[in-house]
């Protein structure tokens, strides 16, 4: 009686047992599901913020950044270099002096070799710098720059501004000496036919080479030489006088155009925004042709 009671207690017990066994299992389970949700859910977030941070870089920005960025150290590291291997002993003074004589002389070495390539890439540099700035101060963010109107600005001031400038202060300054005009105040009719001749000339050469770039028709290059003449020697005038009193007054003419080149960053700002202008101006015109059409 005693036995038959004994194996029904462990008969009980051992159900009691499988069935918490299987209780247990059954929580296990569903706590292993409820963490692959999670798990996944978290994935799912992560992979969705991921993505949202990718679509929300800006990659001409990051590109157009880069490549300013890369340039400044190329020329940095080049300039700094230039006495690399013989400042041992030489002061901070002596450094900062001598890198700025060595760096003087190698460009007028290249200058006396290649003068009309070395003033031409010199244009372009400033050009592009100048194009640059001229974005930048209307607003444009890096992300938004147009590398093609920049591009432009670079060749215009390779295969224009820089050869015709040498042709230019080399012809002024051979016709200024034949006349027998050296006396000191000789820098006066010198800066007149400047603004007068050259000046012009080259102001509607860059609307003319911007236009042929830009696949322009010649009737709508030549509207926009006559359209813009007249303001950009107004404008010219608030800048190159006094410039090229100094120019034409104190500058030896073959570093004419690198003293030029640096006032000519303020002056390309303005020719670019100017030029920029245009092209807003024909798009309004188009638009209300359009319209008054309609």
């Amino acid at each position: 009686m005693s036995d038959v009671a004994f194996n029904d207690q462990s008969v009980a017990s051992g159900h009691c047992t499988d069935s918490t066994v299987a209780v247990v299992v059954e929580e296990i389970a569903t706590l292993g599901n409820e963490l692959d949700n999670q798990n996944e859910r978290s994935g799912q977030v992560l992979s969705t913020g991921i993505s949202r941070r990718i679509g929300e870089i800006n990659f001409n920005e990051v590109f157009n950044t880069g490549i300013v960025v890369l340039l400044a150290i190329a020329i940095l590291y080049k300039l700094t270099m230039v006495n690399a291997g013989m400042t041992r002993g030489w002061s901070m003074e002596e450094i900062a002096t001598q890198t700025v004589a060595m760096n003087w002389s190698g460009y007028m070495n290249i200058l006396h070799e290649s003068p009309v390539a070395t003033k031409a890439v010199t244009s372009a540099t400033v050009y592009t710098i100048g194009d640059l700035i001229a974005q930048r101060t209307d607003g444009t963010s890096m992300g938004d720059l147009d590398r093609s109107r920049i591009t432009r600005s670079m060749l215009v001031g390779l295969i224009g501004h820089g050869p015709m400038s040498h042709v230019w202060y080399q012809v002024s300054e051979s016709f200024f000496n034949s006349v027998h005009l050296t006396q000191w105040w000789s820098f006066i009719p010198k800066v007149a036919v400047d603004q007068t001749v050259f000046g012009p000339i080259w102001n509607n050469s860059y609307i003319l080479l911007i236009g042929l770039m830009k696949l322009e028709s010649i009737d709508k290059i030549w509207s926009d030489m006559k359209r813009t003449t007249i303001p950009l020697i107004v404008s010219g005038l608030k800048l190159w006088p006094l410039a090229h009193c100094v120019t034409y007054g104190l500058i030896p003419v073959e570093n004419r155009l690198l003293w030029v080149d640096m006032v000519e960053i303020v002056w390309v700002t303005i020719l670019a925004t100017q030029a920029a202008a245009l092209v807003d101006d024909n798009v309004k015109a188009s638009t209300e042709e359009a319209t008054e059409m309609r």
